[in-house]
């Protein structure tokens, strides 16, 4: 695990593509996300999990169709993906592979106290059906997707709901359990909680969403926007008497998009008598202010997909930069090793193994220092580019040494492009590089 105080902030935001987004979506999670994402220091990671989507969703069309517009619905939102790192979850093979790690330091009592899980037994055991019944393999191990989710990339900060806690806190003893077998690897996250953040209320008053059926689709015509904003339940009592705004789903959802003055000029107009027709007015007029701006850059990505997809496969590469030297680093760890880079221990002596190495040396032609990384044999896996003075250099090496494959994408700049095959031979050869040094100073 690399930790520097100089190190940005990494917070990590995730959707699953299991429907069309709301407004329940926008207020309790797009919006507010959008605005952090830009805060100085931050280094912010976004991704649809689609993965997840898989645990209950069996629709592909409802799947693919989702996530272009969840994708969509971000993008309009003023998400940047050149500021932020904004990528399919699938996208990223080295995530299963981690699942798989934490899956095998992760107990079962663990997964057992999982709410979704409890959830779904606890339902069948009311019914008089077999506690598992319906219940698959992908609900019980979601936690564990989720945990590979966050650490794959280091998260400090996981913006959740309050239900989601529990998710964070057995990521954490993921990481714990990890980082006691194999060292430090992981930083352990922490769930961010906004209260100030609003939930929603629905168009029956309950909680918006589409378990529920009652939505409103963020970026619905406004025609649709109006009239399912005419449908939202309210009391019966008549023009001029008095309302209370106390339990009013209208108020809640006005509140959500409008200014304190605004909010209070709606609960003047409320204890006045108002009349629910011209409150709904209000709401729409309100909500379509904000949205319909949004709406229009909604509409021309929808229209486009492929750019859609090209911008998350942009992200993708962004993430893959640091998720690849980083699962070979964790490969490493577990022992899964190149069997020509390691010692043999089963002799009454082993037998010394030529290591890597690094050479420095100056260009005549161009004055600038340069260092190689060279394998047992001699040849070059890592070129460095130009330095101005070897102390750079070293520094450079000296970073390469302590934090190994995870330095890679952070020293791109500084040393030639290497390809997939080339990372993984660079990680193996810099953490055989550490073990003997290790081997060395404890002999």
């Amino acid at each position: 695990m690399v930790s520097s105080s100089q190190a940005p902030l990494r917070v990590l935001t995730g959707i699953t593509p299991s429907g069309t987004p709301h407004l329940g979506n926008y207020v309790g999670s797009i919006r507010h996300s959008v605005r952090q994402s830009v805060a100085p220091d931050v280094q912010s990671f976004f991704f649809l999990a689609d993965y997840h989507a898989l645990i209950k969703v069996q629709q592909p069309a409802l799947i693919q169709r989702s996530t272009l517009e969840i994708a969509a619905s971000w993008l309009a939102c003023g998400l940047d993906p050149e500021h932020v790192t904004f990528y399919r979850q699938s996208d990223i093979p080295e995530i299963p592979e981690l699942t798989w790690f934490l899956t095998c330091v992760t107990g079962k009592g663990v997964l057992n106290r999982a709410h979704a899980y409890k959830a779904q037994l606890d339902k069948n055991v009311a019914k008089g059906e077999d506690p598992d019944a319906d219940v698959t393999a992908g609900l019980f191990m979601y936690p564990v997707l989720m945990g590979a989710d966050i650490l794959m990339f280091n998260a400090h900060k996981v913006p959740v709901g309050r239900d989601q806690v529990q998710h964070i806190e057995m990521a954490r003893d993921m990481a714990q359990r990890f980082n006691h077998q194999y060292g430090e690897h992981f930083t352990l996250p922490d769930a961010e909680i906004d209260d100030a953040v609003a939930t929603l209320p629905g168009l029956d008053g309950r909680k918006m969403s589409k378990s529920y059926g009652n939505t409103i689709p963020l970026f619905a015509p406004r025609a649709y926007l109006r009239k399912q904003i005419t449908s939202i339940v309210t009391d019966s009592r008549a023009p001029g008497e008095p309302k209370d705004t106390e339990g009013s789903a209208l108020f809640q959802i006005y509140q959500a998009f409008a200014d304190a003055d605004e909010t209070d000029m709606l609960r003047k107009a409320y204890a006045d008598g108002i009349g629910w027709g011209d409150a709904k007015q209000l709401l729409f007029e309100r909500i379509d202010l904000e949205v319909a701006p949004l709406r229009a850059r909604y509409d021309e990505l929808i229209a486009n997909p492929a750019e859609i997809e090209r911008l998350l496969l942009i992200g993708a590469e962004k993430a893959r930069a640091l998720s690849q030297p980083f699962m070979t680093s964790l490969r490493h760890a577990v022992g899964l090793r190149n069997l020509a880079a390691g010692k043999d221990k089963g002799g009454a002596k082993a037998a010394k193994v030529a290591k890597p190495s690094f050479k420095q040396y100056r260009e005549k032609a161009d004055g600038l220092f340069y260092f190689k990384l060279l394998d047992a044999r001699g040849e070059t896996l890592l070129q460095s580019r130009g330095f101005t003075s070897p102390q750079e250099a070293g520094r450079t090496i000296a970073v390469l040494q302590a934090q190994r494959g995870e330095a890679l994408a952070s020293l791109a700049e500084q040393l030639e492009p290497i390809d997939t095959e080339g990372t993984r031979a660079v990680t193996e050869a810099l953490e055989a590089l550490a073990e003997a040094t290790s081997a060395n100073q404890g002999s």
